[in-house]
Parts: C-alpha cells; structure tokens; sequence
C-alpha cells in the first residue's frame, strides 16, 4: 500500500509504502491476542510480494502457503488523505479513501485450486476458524470460485467468518452479480459481519433485525452502524454494545480491527457482550493509531477494559491515558 501526502492526490511528492488488505489486517491482530495465525493468498514475484511476506512474518503470521506468481504483479492499493483545504480534489481534513490497483494481480488470480495445494490443505485441515471478506471474492469469477469452493468444504468442526466489505469499485464488470454472490456468501458463514452503509447498498437494508429476518442462517451475526453501536445475533440472543468515546486519527482498517478483536474472543470462549467489546477495543486502537494495521495494547490490559461494569464502559474515553493507567 502506498499513502499518499494529505491534500490532493496528484499534489503529493512522497508515497509511505506500508502494508494491507482486509484479511492481513485480520491476520495481523491475531496474533497479537494469542491466536496462531495463517494467511492464505497469491503475491508476485516482485519487491512489493517480498516486502508483504516480510510485514507480515514479523507480526507472527504464517505465509507458507502463499504462492507467489512469476506472471502477475503484487496487488497496490493507494490510500488518498485529506487536508481539508477546500481544493476541489481535496478531502475532508482527517478522511480518507482508497484507489485499487488490481486488476490482473496475482491475488486476481486464486482459484479454487489454491485451497486444493498441499500447503493450504494441510492449513484448512488443522484450523478452528477460516475468515475472508468480499473484497476477495470480488476481485475475479476465479476468486469466487474459490471462496464458494471454501464454503462447500466439509467444516469438521471448522468456523467460517465472512466480513461483507463491499466495495463496488471491484465489482466493475460483474456488478449485477454483487447482491446474489454476496448473499450466498453470507448464508453460507458461521459468523457474518455487515457494516449497515454497506449491507443497505447491497441488500436494501441496514437494519440490524431486519438484516437477521433477511439472513438466519449465520449462527452469529455482528451489524455495525453509523451510530456508533454494534448489534451481536447469537442464535436468537441480541446484544448492542456502544463504541468508545475517541480521536479518530484514520477510519480505514477499523472494520478490520474490530472483526480481529470479536474473533479472537470466540476463539477463547468469551460471552457474546464480551467479543463485542473485544472487538470495539481493536477497533479503538485502529481508529486512535497510523496505518492500517491496529497496534493493540497488552492482552491483560484489553481484558482489563473489557471487562468494566457497563456505566463505566459507556463512559470511557480510549486514550493513551486510560491504557495506562489500567497497566498501572
């Protein structure tokens, strides 16, 4: 990934080269909760694959069955900022927004043959949980195939988790297919989570109980809207956690902090108010940090917080001040 100056695009000199995509953000909380943790993809045989590979060996994620393409390039996002100049390209100070740069990419390239290589099936065969999300399905028919073949796999106790992600920059082409894949996609999943601004564009609907009406298959259903507040479906069990008070710093790589959280506390067998919580804290230091990829505080001080009576929850403000003061 490639950031770009604040202010217009065309205006900005230097590019800082960091790292991410939805999955490898995922990937890259994990681990920072204890949860082992693999990658599955296709980079090119180029400086940008190695420098992936690299980025995400040292956060303590597994890359050994990543192939990399000798025909096709590394994928390149550019992450555009705003300075609030009032220019007629220019951005909101503080918003930000992303330009794909993948068509004909290595990852462009995943069928369902990379689930069948050895590398990925000896991963698929040991895990508890598979997660993936629309953007990578909407890079190509073949990268649909392959997560529809994910899908069917038997999941021998195996979880599969599904982040909506709709980007409709990706579907250009296959636009009219979006709803109908997308939608096979999340009855299809264990654990489902649907920003509200994106499940409305695709599903006509950001209605949290209307989205669970809409889709009872997945036995956990997380909705995220634009009031700040989270709604869990477990089985029929609702729950609404309210986000943190915060500076936001960058919204890109939130959702994905949030879905890393939440999934690490089922992995532990935390209640569902709990993963909730889990998952607003990974989001708060996404939000609260630079990059995509969230830096998260100590375990101990995450479970700390997650655990407040809910006054005090409600009234917490997430700073550099109040993680302190809980390791203290």
């Amino acid at each position: 990934m490639l950031v770009a100056q604040p202010g217009p695009l065309e205006e900005s000199e230097i590019f800082e080269r960091t790292a991410g995509g939805a999955e490898a953000n995922v990937a890259t909380v994990l681990p920072q909760l204890g949860v082992a943790t693999a990658w599955l993809s296709r980079v090119g045989d180029d400086g940008f694959g190695r420098y992936l590979l690299t980025h995400l060996t040292e956060r303590g994620v597994d890359v050994s069955a990543v192939v990399t393409d000798p025909g096709r390039p590394t994928a390149v996002y550019v992450k555009e900022r705003g300075s609030g100049s009032g220019k007629a390209t220019d951005l909101a100070e503080r918003a930000s927004r992303m330009l794909y740069y993948r068509t004909g990419s290595a990852a462009s390239a995943l069928s369902p043959a990379d689930l069948a290589a050895t590398p990925a099936a000896r991963l698929l065969s040991g895990c508890d949980l598979v997660h993936f999300t629309g953007i990578t399905t909407a890079l190509s028919a073949s990268a649909t195939a392959l997560t529809e073949a994910l899908l069917a796999l038997p999941r021998d106790g195996r979880l599969v988790s599904f982040d909506l992600n709709f980007r409709p920059a990706l579907w250009a082409g296959r636009a009219e297919k979006a709803a109908e894949v997308l939608a096979r996609h999340v009855r299809g999943c264990d654990v489902v989570f649907l920003g509200a601004d994106e499940a409305g564009a695709v599903f006509g609907t950001g209605d949290a109980d209307e989205l669970r009406a809409m889709f009872p298959e997945p036995a956990q259903l997380i909705v995220k809207n634009d009031a700040h507040t989270v709604t869990g479906f477990d089985g029929t069990h609702r729950v609404e956690v309210p986000a943190l008070g915060l500076e936001v710093t960058e919204r890109i790589g939130a959702g994905d902090a949030f879905a890393g959280g939440y999934l690490a506390a089922l992995l532990h067998d935390r209640p569902p108010a709990q993963r909730l919580r889990f998952g607003h804290l990974c989001a708060a230091a996404a939000l609260t940090g630079t990059g995509d990829g969230a830096q998260l505080p100590a375990p101990a001080i995450l479970e700390r917080l997650a655990a407040v009576d809910e006054t005090t929850w409600a009234e917490l403000h997430y700073n550099d001040t109040v993680i302190e003061n809980v390791a203290s």
